[in-house]
């Protein structure tokens, strides 16, 4: 499963850097993109942990960058 989400007050490019490499990471992601110009993040990983992956990801916004807004619906 890939969604797309946007996002809200993320005041720098290195923040983004930060964030999307420390999503890489967790164990099930498949890609994820943070892109700071278009305010969005991509979040690709199976579709049966992809709302463990989610959760685990906006902790990982709210850590580093804790004024970003996330719209999930």
């Amino acid at each position: 499963m890939r969604k797309v989400y946007k996002l809200e007050n993320l005041c720098c490019a290195n923040c983004a850097a930060k964030i999307e490499d420390r999503i890489s990471k967790l164990a099930g992601v498949q890609s994820a993109k943070v892109n700071f110009m278009l305010q969005r993040f991509t979040l690709e990983a199976p579709d049966d942990e992809f709302q463990g992956l989610l959760d685990q990801s906006l902790d990982i916004f709210r850590k580093i960058e804790p004024d970003v807004v996330v719209h999930v619906k």
